[in-house]
């Protein structure tokens, strides 16, 4: 794909866990809490500092929450796509 990106080796730890972006955090029936991620997982009971934007980390092999990482400003990020690159 004109030479953007370039194919890695990945480590088994690596590859145990996935990078998700929290789409929305709401409450489900019985005021269980549960996030939406960009990929469509429900994680259910999140960490209550869990908004909106935020990247959490997900474990491949039981879906559960690892830990997270917070949408403010100074945290470095990986732009892949959009009008100004």
């Amino acid at each position: 794909t004109k030479s953007r990106f370039v194919l890695h080796k990945i480590s088994k730890e690596e590859a145990a866990y996935k990078l998700c972006r929290v789409k929305r955090v709401t409450r489900g029936p019985k005021g269980t809490p549960y996030a939406i991620t960009h990929d469509g997982r429900t994680l259910r009971y999140p960490d209550p500092d869990v908004k909106p934007n935020d990247t959490v980390r997900v474990d491949v092999s039981t879906g559960k929450m690892m830990d997270y990482i917070k949408f403010e400003p100074g945290n470095a990020v990986m732009i892949s796509g959009g009008n100004n690159m």
